[in-house]
């Protein structure tokens, strides 16, 4: 990223050079965490001590973690592993389960123009059918930031005798999360968003003894719920990276210095251009993320512009990189497609600097004033 201002954390954040050291040191050492020999046995204290700081970031049971290959496959395990009869989604989830999601004929639960899913919504699709059903809400918008009442979600749920299952893949690492507070009966994380490395995700089970119905099947591996010898770097650095973040969430000094950074750049992008909306501002959001959309300027030709000039965003979830539609999350909160489709996303991590909201700041209002738009002459300098 050298010469590069980095603002794209919830697509995927830098390593962390701790959690890069840890890796390195796991990669050394010799041993399959299955085998009963000394490097084996070695090997297989290392995934258990890993996988114990991954469940003491959210506060879980260290028996009830499965590692997988990312928040994707957890999100996919739960999909098809729950017994649930039927599948009610939020209307702006991550594609890992609105994907799937659609492809199972589920139920929406729709959100407002805050972003925040309707919960008089939910108690009616709940109790429309008495079939067991798996409702999914994530915990925190990764376009928008938005974060959604996931434990009163997850009240509704229980009370018709359902399931709660959350993707939390944005929001651990950013702000505090703890399974039993939001009483999610399944959790969702990804090491690649909070400075960990890609290729690493686990799924919780807030009970250890939920008898989840593997789908990888040929091995005794993880409990004999997920098959395949372990990447034991990627959990060891997984295990690293929640040990970081969680004596960074411990510190207040830490979110707030993103928060305000995050703050000043809306503010100071909002003076220059007023014509700008900044999407999910009044509702609660992670500290680190703002989608700003320009009516008329399309979200991928910023991006591109922005590349230009060395800046980093994003439109759209980066696992929607190569599409060309309108935000499914945005167009779901009722915005006009010239809106929707003007939207960019900057979020910042563990290594943004405040060189870097000047830059894009400095790059942004270029492109727009190049592109014919009206800028506040008291705050173009």
């Amino acid at each position: 990223m050298s010469g590069t201002a980095y603002l794209d954390y919830n697509s995927g954040a830098p390593l962390r050079p701790e959690v890069a050291a840890a890796i390195a040191a796991a990669w050394a050492e010799a041993g399959n965490p299955s085998s009963i020999h000394g490097p084996g046995r070695a090997a297989r204290k290392r995934l258990e001590t890993a996988r114990a700081e991954v469940a003491a970031l959210v506060g879980a049971d260290p028996h009830g973690l499965i590692f997988t290959s990312g928040g994707t496959e957890a999100d996919a395990m739960i999909l098809a592993g729950s017994g649930a009869e039927r599948l009610i989604v939020s209307a702006i989830e991550h594609p890992a389960i609105a994907e799937p999601a659609e492809r199972a004929g589920a139920a929406l639960i729709p959100v407002g123009a805050d972003g925040m899913i309707d919960l008089a919504a939910l108690d009616r699709l709940l109790a429309e059918d008495e079939r067991p059903a798996l409702v999914s809400v994530m915990l925190a918008n990764n376009e928008t930031g938005v974060i959604q009442p996931v434990a009163e979600a997850a009240r509704l749920a229980h009370a018709h005798g359902a399931r709660l299952h959350c993707d939390a893949a944005q929001a651990a690492g950013r702000s505090p999360v703890s399974l039993a507070a939001l009483g999610a009966d399944f959790l969702t994380l990804s090491a690649h968003k909070m400075g960990g490395p890609p290729g690493i995700g686990a799924l919780v089970l807030a009970d250890p003894t939920f008898p989840l119905a593997p789908f990888l099947l040929g091995g005794g591996q993880e409990s004999r719920r997920r098959a395949g010898t372990e990447n034991l770097p990627g959990i060891v650095g997984f295990g690293a990276c929640a040990t970081l973040v969680g004596g960074d969430l411990s510190d207040p000094a830490t979110t707030l210095r993103l928060s305000a950074m995050r703050d000043r750049l809306e503010r100071a992008a909002l003076a220059r251009l007023p014509q700008a909306i900044a999407i999910g501002a009044d509702s609660p959001r992670l500290g680190n993320t703002t989608c700003l959309a320009l009516a008329g300027m399309p979200g991928r030709t910023q991006v591109m512009a922005l590349d230009l000039a060395g800046v980093a965003v994003s439109a759209g979830p980066a696992c929607a990189s190569g599409r060309q539609e309108v935000s499914r999350v945005l167009t779901a909160m009722g915005l006009e497609p010239e809106i929707a489709g003007s939207a960019i996303r900057i979020s910042l991590g563990w290594a943004s600097r405040e060189e870097d909201i000047d830059r894009f700041l400095a790059a942004w209002t270029d492109l727009a004033r190049r592109k014919g738009y009206t800028i506040s002459q008291a705050e173009a300098a």
